[in-house]
């Protein structure tokens, strides 16, 4: 915990990950559309990446999109605890302010949330609170730190700590 104006200001971490590749070759409506073989080859190093950065985490909540459950199952599995998740149908399709809205409805005493989704929701999200372009491309990460109640979280209001691909493109 760290002193401020405020009593007591907690350090959080918000970590956006975009779902792994998906299959686009079957005639299925898209909020069934599976992972692509390549999708189920990324997730895994995505949750490795998180085992070795991310101390704990506290809440994962999941576009209930197949594709983002599927990703999150492959990366959970690889994490030495297992967070809660959480469904949530406002993250599908979701425009940055949506999605900035649900991370605002977070609960407080989540310290590290994993939020899955899609894009361009993911990216937009993840540019507005870097105050600057970053790029979410299929299972991509942004990691952020900040301080202050989540329902307090806008624009430029964090610190993009690392982001990039669990692959080994240009994550830092």
């Amino acid at each position: 915990m760290r002193h401020t104006g405020r009593v007591t200001d907690i350090e959080r971490t918000l970590i956006l990950l975009r779902h792994a590749k998906s299959d686009w070759t079957g005639s299925v409506p898209d909020v069934e559309r599976p992972l692509a073989d390549r999708g189920r080859g990324q997730a895994p190093l995505a949750g490795r990446w998180l085992a070795s950065r991310a101390e704990r985490i506290d809440l994962a909540v999941v576009s209930p999109a197949r594709r983002a459950r599927e990703t999150w199952e492959l990366v959970a599995a690889e994490l030495p605890v297992v967070p809660p998740a959480r469904p949530d149908d406002r993250v599908y399709a979701a425009s940055a302010e949506h999605l900035l809205e649900v991370v605002r409805d977070l609960p407080e005493d989540a310290g590290t949330v994993i939020l899955v989704g899609h894009n361009p929701g993911m990216e937009e999200l993840a540019s507005l609170l870097a105050g600057d372009e970053v790029v979410m491309r299929t299972s991509g990460i942004a990691q952020f730190g900040t301080t202050g109640p989540w329902s307090e979280l806008a624009a430029a209001t964090a610190t993009l700590r690392a982001a990039g691909r669990s692959d080994g493109l240009a994550l830092r």
